[in-house]
């Protein structure tokens, strides 16, 4: 029998922002306590949804269905599973598809996904989805789900330009996609510029921009590099000089991510996606400021 998961929910409250969480599925018991602590702050805000990674080649396949299945059980978030066509069959991705689907699951982020580890490019596996758009199209096929997929306000890495680019995003929304999420940005005039040319080719769908909080600049700013995200002159020197002051650090990172958002919804943009990397703090002191206050009680005490 399916596993309504839905009857015990609250309605959510009509607001003027609205917010979402990415987290990843945790690797040991010590990652597992920071995760769970992070869902139960977070969980009072109410956001609209909240999304679990998938590791590169399927890596994470069973970590991520788990921590899906135990946010569906322990609080009243609604969660959205990562999924990617990466070194997979058609086959095996149709049942990882099918066993959300059971599992009460109706929303899924696809993705095209990284190459698995010790591979320089992508190449479509043989008997799997060619890219994103054919893994949405399957999706779609299997279930009513809502289907969230990526965006690129500085294009792609590996797309020749934006116009190849927003081809793909075409191909995506064309196969069922319903929002999509932005990779991270610090540039806000880069997401508008990007909005502007996804608009102008008659796409219409919710293109939400995605946040990072730079817990730690070394570490964002080569994740941010590996993805062709640019890091500008500006926030580097904010950090100079501060290698032994965490405190400071927080504050300098409480500080650009609130510049950050309060510049994007000057702009009247209402809907924001943080990646966390399973952290409440900044996350949560950057939603007070939009606005959000907790809706609710945790439902449930969520035990590591």
């Amino acid at each position: 029998m399916m596993l309504d998961t839905t009857m015990n929910k609250p309605p959510r409250q009509e607001r003027d922002i609205d917010v979402s969480f990415e987290f990843f599925p945790p690797k040991n018991a010590k990652m597992e306590g920071i995760l769970w602590d992070s869902v139960r702050r977070l969980d009072p805000l109410d956001p609209h949804f909240v999304s679990v990674t998938y590791g590169a080649g399927g890596s994470t396949r069973e970590r991520t269905h788990s921590t899906i299945a135990r946010i569906l059980k322990e609080t009243s978030l609604t969660p959205a599973a990562h999924l990617t066509c990466v070194a997979a069959s058609r086959e095996e991705v149709d049942e990882v598809i099918r066993s959300y689907w059971d599992l009460g699951v109706r929303h899924i982020v696809a993705l095209r996904g990284d190459p698995p580890e010790g591979h320089a490019k992508y190449a479509p596996y043989a008997r799997g989805y060619a890219n994103a758009a054919e893994l949405v199209a399957g999706v779609r096929r299997i279930g009513d789900f809502e289907v969230f997929v990526s965006a690129y306000p500085e294009k792609h890495p590996e797309s020749t330009d934006f116009d190849a680019d927003i081809d793909m995003l075409q191909a995506k929304v064309d196969a069922g996609a319903t929002r999509a999420i932005t990779q991270f940005f610090f540039d806000n005039d880069l997401y508008f510029r990007y909005l502007d040319r996804v608009r102008a080719r008659g796409i219409d769908i919710p293109v939400t921009p995605g946040l990072i909080p730079i817990h730690n600049f070394n570490q964002i700013a080569k994740f941010a590099g590996s993805c062709g995200t640019h890091m500008p002159s500006r926030i580097a020197r904010q950090y100079e000089g501060l290698e032994d002051d965490p405190e400071s650090r927080k504050l300098v990172a409480a500080t650009i991510a609130a510049e950050q958002v309060q510049g994007l919804v000057s702009q009247g943009v209402s809907e924001f996606h943080f990646y966390t990397l399973n952290r409440a703090d900044l996350v949560f002191a950057i939603c007070h400021l939009l606005g959000l206050r907790p809706q609710r009680q945790v439902q449930k005490e969520v035990q590591a």
